[in-house]
């Protein structure tokens, strides 16, 4: 009792859906992102096929070599390219004719049948498949044999319309699942359609469920498990569900560009049934394209008719469409014109307005005075405002000469103390040449005229180090040391703001180089928090007043 509950248990968890918590919605969703990515799955098949084709030229082509790179290009470009994969199945016929066995030939043939069959070539198909019997082939080859015979019939009576063939595909498929091992996938896959054949529906779910599984999300095979789950959950009136697994069967065609599908077409049906023309006309370009790139000549043949009914009631939508347009025009110029006689009775209450308006017209008078009076005021606040801006440039003009004189009283300084050198030099006054020959006079002179640039600038500017240190980056700020007011670089931008920018003068007054002023601007210039080609330009702008 326990052993079958465990089994049982067991059969219920392995036939579960591979992603049975994707809803519908998510599924749709994930389609339109693979769909807008389809021409990459395609390049890249393209590419894979293009390394395989390399092959050839990386070791020497033996008979038995040149036959399996045929017959592998043959098996991928099937589904992808019919007419490149029925060119490779013909270049592999002369090699496994040169290898003498006969299993590559009838291999060789047989897959240029099945290939003749997808394209529509049922003579030529037949004439190859008439050549063998399962009497004269090996047992490998048999499964090969019965599966190309069944899709034989199966195309021909789709191209025909000849549905009494489709028997003859059945007899086929029964003869094939009878030769192929119980465990392989192809085995279990037509056990599944003959279960849907026999509308044993829920032992067909479990059984794909469980072929889903074992073949892995989206790949091949589990995009046909998924397309027979999209039949089964149909037959069983599970619309939603059909239409879900439908997609996931689309979503692994696209990603192993696979363009002989059913899944498009299926999608195209199911939309056309929910009333969805869109949709449906959408996907049946997408199973026409697949079918045309492919050389599919019986997907052709499956969509003609369905297409040309999708193409005629899409159109007889986009009819309903541009009509229900006319109807808004209608709708919408009947709307204009009952807005223009609204806004003929908005012009009559206007002019009922007017005599408002010219009671208001006496107040706008007054207020005008007003307005006059006080614009007047504005002129003489402006006018006093360039007065103080005028008396503020005659003190920085003033400040300026100041500090020139001041230069000018300490170059005459030292010049006399060179002058007191040279007498002492002439062995006069000793001691007063040891005095002369220091420069500490000087020095101190240098330093005195320096803080009286520093207190009165700064009396004129008092937030200049802090506006200064805004306008530069965090490692770029420059901090007077303790008992300085300002050091050499702020005593640069300081006679900048006063309106010395000439770098010779900045120099002389620092008696320094005149390539250690341009050495510190550019420096100083490239910790700017600001553009460089701006930055002295705000150095300018700091401590004056807007008004």
């Amino acid at each position: 009792m326990h052993i079958a509950t465990v089994l049982l248990a067991a059969t219920i968890v392995f036939a579960m859906p591979l992603r049975a918590e994707e809803t519908m919605k998510e599924v749709a969703k994930k389609l339109n992102a693979v769909l807008a990515e389809k021409n990459l799955y395609a390049e890249h098949k393209e590419h894979e096929l293009e390394r395989l084709k390399a092959l050839f030229g990386k070791r020497s082509a033996s008979a038995e070599y040149e036959y399996e790179i045929n017959s592998r290009l043959s098996d991928e470009y099937k589904k992808f390219q019919l007419d490149s994969a029925i060119a490779y199945a013909r270049k592999a016929i002369p090699p496994a004719r040169r290898t003498g066995n006969a299993d590559y030939l009838a291999a060789a043939e047989m897959r240029l049948a099945l290939l003749y069959s997808y394209g529509g070539k049922f003579r030529e198909s037949e004439s190859l498949l008439r050549r063998y019997s399962p009497q004269r082939l090996s047992q490998q080859l048999i499964p090969s044999y019965y599966e190309t015979w069944r899709h034989f019939y199966d195309h021909y009576a789709t191209v025909a319309n000849l549905p009494e063939y489709t028997t003859q595909a059945y007899a086929y498929r029964d003869s094939l699942l009878a030769v192929l091992p119980d465990s392989a996938f192809d085995h279990r896959l037509i056990e599944a359609q003959v279960l849907i054949d026999a509308r044993r529906l829920d032992e067909a779910e479990n059984l794909l469920h469980s072929l889903a599984r074992t073949a892995g999300h989206d790949t091949p095979r589990y995009a046909y498990a998924a397309y027979y789950l999209s039949l089964v959950h149909g037959l069983k009136g599970e619309r939603e569900e059909e239409k879900k697994y439908c997609m996931l069967s689309a979503i692994a065609d696209i990603k192993n560009a696979i363009r002989e599908n059913q899944s498009f077409y299926s999608l195209a049906v199911i939309c056309y049934q929910e009333g969805k023309i869109g949709e449906a006309f959408r996907f049946s370009q997408l199973a026409m394209e697949d079918a045309t790139l492919s050389g599919m000549q019986f997907r052709t043949a499956q969509l003609s008719t369905f297409y040309s009914i999708i193409n005629a009631s899409y159109q007889e939508q986009e009819a309903r469409t541009s009509s229900k347009l006319k109807s808004y025009l209608i709708c919408i110029s009947l709307l204009t014109l009952f807005l223009i006689l609204l806004v003929a009775y908005v012009y009559r209450q206007m002019r009922k307005a007017s005599l408002i308006k010219e009671k208001l017209a006496t107040t706008n008078s007054r207020l005008a005075s007003l307005n006059t009076e006080l614009n007047e005021k504005n002129t003489l606040l402006e006018s006093s405002n360039a007065k103080l801006s005028e008396a503020n440039a005659v003190k920085e003009q003033y400040i300026a000469q100041f500090f020139d004189l001041c230069s000018a009283y300490i170059d005459k300084m030292e010049e006399y103390r060179k002058g007191l050198f040279k007498l002492g030099a002439n062995k006069q006054y000793d001691m007063l040449m040891r005095k002369l020959k220091s420069t500490s006079v000087a020095d101190n002179e240098v330093e005195e005229l320096y803080s009286h640039f520093d207190k009165i600038f700064l009396n004129l500017y008092p937030t200049f180090v802090t506006d200064f240190n805004a306008l530069l980056e965090e490692d770029g700020k420059i901090i007077p040391k303790k008992g300085e007011l300002l050091n050499k670089e702020l005593r640069i931008y300081a006679l900048f703001r006063l309106g010395i920018t000439d770098s010779v003068k900045i120099a002389a007054f620092l008696r320094c180089s005149l390539s250690t002023i341009y050495n510190y601007r550019t420096k100083i210039r490239n910790k700017a928090v600001c553009e460089r080609e701006h930055f002295e330009e705000m150095v300018m702008k700091i401590g004056r007043k807007t008004h």
